[in-house]
């Protein structure tokens, strides 16, 4: 997975504020408390990267990987609700646009509209941002840079392709020179590609993302004032990429605000200062200084796309959003991207891997965003069937223009449905929604609407009609007259328990059963499809993988099969060695005589199998070993030791026996004197060096073993019910607080935090 770090709402989080909502909860019933672990689930959300993109990038991320088959794109599911994102953007001075645009772009509110943030630069207005920030609109070959992960790459960065970037500015094919603080001018024997390459080296920024961001920041042209070195009270600093050049009503004030940055760090630490080669009073510092920044204070904290840069919605260091942002220009990420693509075909470079990462909002609205420079009084609503009457193919296009990009060409005949008809001045263009759900505009003369022939049947096939739990198969639908106006199906499944499908005709298997999956036309015609869920077993639980019983003696296996809803829980045993030890079906094992052997455990189907591993000793004698009254023993388990005066110095006062014993904590770890014995602890019986028996200790509500019981057990228990780490079966036993054989429940979690709150203890009998 690159080299990108994943934010991670932390699970642990999640749980302390579920256990802080339970501490106002002290009478659930089980079903109140099957309710709230569910609720508390929905904590432990948390943004990750996928290759699975929602359907309504589907389409786009397909046209890119048909025209660059060697180019990769990641889903960044940010877990951000859409309008959260738009109302933390949409702040006065957060987003700029240039005053000479129209109003349509710029925030018209009484006192903002037209007020200078900086120099020529106003605030935006809801829809530009709106517009900006909906990564849907930029999914194609040139705007899709803005998404480009901004790493380092040896085998594509070099001189050669930094100089096609910079060429036709000053910075091309040209020596470095500067100006000191005296005023005397430097010649160096670097040119500005070599600079450049050297700081993405050192900083492990992309060189090509540095070229198009120098052009971006100061332009073409060596006499920006960023850089010349001769800004009064500034001479000799500089500052490529405008760090800290932020917006102020003085004159040049960005600029000098950002030359102060270049001379102090606007009173950094000494360390800071030294990390970004601070002051910046050789361009050389400057570049590569700069470049640190950006790498250290963006594309290393997560925020590696100029997208991120810009819109702070994912950041691996903070749980702060929306405040570090690079840059004001609401449009910054799309017009970097146009610099970046035409470098990289300069470069005949396109071809080349390449990885983007596209951020996915919640709730988002189900068209793109629209650009404000198209006016919506150019279209009226329209839901129409047209068809691409061409003679060979027709352009797909990102705006209503030859201008805009292309997303995509489809053939003459290609069908599609009309949402917005075009009533223009002059050329006249319709947005259209393609089949696949892409969107976008094509000109008005080059489609026709398509007869209204209604769908008469709807063919159903699957590759196979049982599919295991969670697996996700598609079903293949073919609505026919094949030129039926209408071909969209709804989905549904008539058990939603055992698989669900979604709106795609996706279907997941939930849990095994059957279920009767129908798709249905808007017309009424519908079809449906049977099929059946097959849960495998996918483990096998032991409660031990050692065990010490006498000759004649007896232990039951104590075997639990996940999950639980396996069709087949059927179970296998056998000995290694039955002169040793017998098993049979139940999973009881006999000892026969002194010595060791292995029981296998395996499942009927034979996917999964444990071992365990079998001493038998001799018979003991009734009075070798006697056990106090309050412990209470089943089999080679122990139960009844107080929780409040759990040590080893006063488990052994409750044994009595003239052979040695020695305890061990769940970890294996010899523990004797005030040392805590907790769940998982194991007594030994030795008679000369060779265990005679041994038991293991459960101390309910002690599920981790460390011998308390407190909030710690509460979090591991709840990660076991929502099965994000399932326990060991001596440890589900001890999570058991009521003692009633069932699986632990958000009850016996509330039987627990009534413990830790001194309202009610856990009785260990």
């Amino acid at each position: 997975m690159s080299k990108r770090k994943l934010i991670i709402i932390s699970i642990i989080a999640g749980f302390i504020v579920a256990f802080i909502v339970m501490f106002n909860i002290f009478e659930l019933n089980e079903a109140d408390s099957e309710k709230q672990a569910e609720k508390n689930n929905q904590l432990t959300r948390q943004m990750y990267l996928s290759n699975d993109f929602p359907e309504e990038y589907q389409p786009y991320i397909d046209e890119l990987k048909k025209k660059y088959p060697n180019w990769e794109f990641k889903a960044l599911y940010t877990n951000l609700d859409w309008d959260y994102v738009i109302e933390n953007e949409n702040v006065f001075g957060k987003n700029l646009v240039p005053k000479s645009y129209s109003d349509s772009w710029k925030n018209t509110k009484p006192g903002e509209y037209n007020v200078e943030v900086d120099s020529g630069w106003v605030d935006s207005s809801k829809t530009a941002v709106e517009y900006a920030m909906d990564p849907r609109n930029f999914l194609n070959y040139v705007r899709v840079f803005q998404f480009e992960e901004l790493s380092y790459n040896a085998s594509t960065n070099n001189v050669a392709s930094i100089e096609k970037i910079l060429y036709g500015t000053e910075f091309y094919n040209r020596v470095v020179e500067y100006k000191n603080s005296s005023g005397t001018n430097i010649v160096t024997d670097k040119k500005y590609s070599d600079l450049i390459l050297s700081a993405a080296k050192t900083s492990g920024v992309s060189s090509f993302h540095l070229a198009s961001r120098i052009k971006q920041e100061v332009g073409p042209f060596l006499s920006h004032s960023s850089i010349s070195g001769t800004v009064s009270g500034f001479e000799g600093l500089y500052n490529f990429y405008n760090i800290g050049a932020t917006s102020s009503s003085e004159p040049m004030g960005a600029i000098k605000n950002g030359l102060q940055y270049a001379k102090d760090g606007k009173g950094a630490s000494e360390a800071t200062k030294k990390k970004y080669l601070i002051p910046w009073n050789t361009k050389e510092r400057a570049i590569t200084g700069g470049a640190i920044f950006i790498g250290s204070s963006y594309i290393n904290s997560g925020q590696d796309s100029i997208y991120l840069q810009k819109f702070h919605v994912y950041d691996t260091e903070s749980d702060e959003l929306f405040w570090h942002q690079y840059m004001t220009n609401v449009l910054a990420p799309y017009s970097e991207s146009k610099i970046i693509y035409t470098g990289y075909a300069n470069s005949d470079m396109l071809g080349n891997a390449m990885s983007f990462v596209i951020p996915i909002y919640e709730n988002m609205p189900d068209l793109p965003c629209t650009s404000p420079a198209i006016s919506s009084s150019d279209f009226s609503s329209d839901n129409t069937k047209v068809y691409a009457n061409v003679e060979t193919s027709l352009n797909v296009r990102c705006g209503p223009g030859t201008s805009y990009e292309s997303l995509t060409t489809v053939p003459a005949g290609t069908q599609m449905t009309r949402i917005a008809k075009g009533k223009q001045k002059g050329e006249l263009w319709d947005r259209v929604k393609l089949e696949n759900g892409l969107v976008g505009y094509v000109f008005q003369t080059y489609v026709e609407e398509v007869p209204d022939i209604q769908a008469q049947k709807i063919e159903l096939s699957l590759d196979r009609t049982t599919i295991n739990k969670g697996e996700i198969i598609q079903l293949n639908a073919k609505v026919l007259p094949e030129d039926a106006v209408d071909k969209k199906l709804n989905y549904s499944s008539n058990n939603t328990n055992v698989a669900i499908v979604s709106s795609s005709g996706k279907i997941t298997g939930i849990s095994s059963g059957k279920a009767t999956i129908t798709a249905k036309t808007s017309n009424g015609v519908s079809s449906s499809i049977n099929i059946t869920v097959y849960s495998p077993v996918t483990d096998i639980l032991l409660s031990t993988d050692n065990v010490v019983i006498q000759v004649e003696g007896s232990f039951t296996i104590d075997a639990e099969v996940l999950p639980e809803d396996a069709d087949n829980k059927k179970i296998n045993y056998k000995s290694e060695d039955d002169g040793i030890a017998k098993v049979n079906e139940a999973g009881t094992i006999i000892g026969i005589s002194e010595g060791n052997t292995n029981i296998v455990v395996s499942s009927e189907e034979g996917n999964i199998s444990k071992t365990i591993k079998v001493t038998v000793t001799r018979k003991l004698q009734d009075g070798e070993i006697v056990f106090d009254q309050d412990l209470q023993i089943v089999g080679n388990e122990i139960t009844g030791l107080a929780n409040k005066n759990n040590t080893v110095d006063n488990l052994l006062n409750k044994i009595q026996t003239n052979y040695s014993i020695e305890i061990y904590n769940k970890n294996g770890e010899k523990i004797t004197g005030s040392s805590l014995v907790g769940t998982g602890s194991t007594i030994k019986i030795i008679d000369n060096n060779s265990v005679v028996i041994e038991y293991t200790l459960i101390m309910y509500g002690d599920v981790n073993g460390d011998g308390k019981i407190n909030s710690i057990d509460l979090l591991v228990l709840q990660r076991h019910i929502l099965e994000i780490e399932k326990l060991g079966n001596i440890y589900v036993k001890a999570g058991n607080v009521r003692k009633n054989g069932k699986e632990p429940s958000s009850v016996d979690c509330l039987l627990i935090q009534r413990h830790i709150l001194g309202l009610q203890n856990i009785e260990q009998k």
